[in-house]
């Protein structure tokens, strides 16, 4: 999973800094297999940093990231899909 191409919605292209989206896939790429196709991020700012909790539901997955973002906050839920022919990033107002 997750290793066809990838594509990102026009919401996290006009809200999500590229150097976050990155970031994003590659907490996918370095998780420990099995991946579900869905994968859950929600962002919140903490401390002056951005929070980062990447979530899957099967096999149960949660690891937590705080990070300098270097740029504006975004706060709110992203998915990524995966359907096996693509794997899309997208704001989960979105979905």
């Amino acid at each position: 999973m997750f290793q066809n191409k990838r594509y990102i919605t026009k919401g996290v292209c006009e809200n999500i800094n590229p150097l976050l989206q990155i970031f994003m896939w590659q907490c996918i790429d370095s998780m420990p297999n099995p991946k579900d196709y869905l994968q859950v991020f929600n962002l919140s700012k903490e401390a002056g940093k951005q929070k980062i909790i990447h979530m899957q539901e099967e096999p149960a997955y949660k690891h937590e990231y705080l990070i300098n973002s270097g740029t504006s906050f975004f706060v709110g839920k992203i998915y990524v899909i995966d359907d096996e022919f693509h794997s899309t990033m997208l704001l989960a107002s979105e979905y």
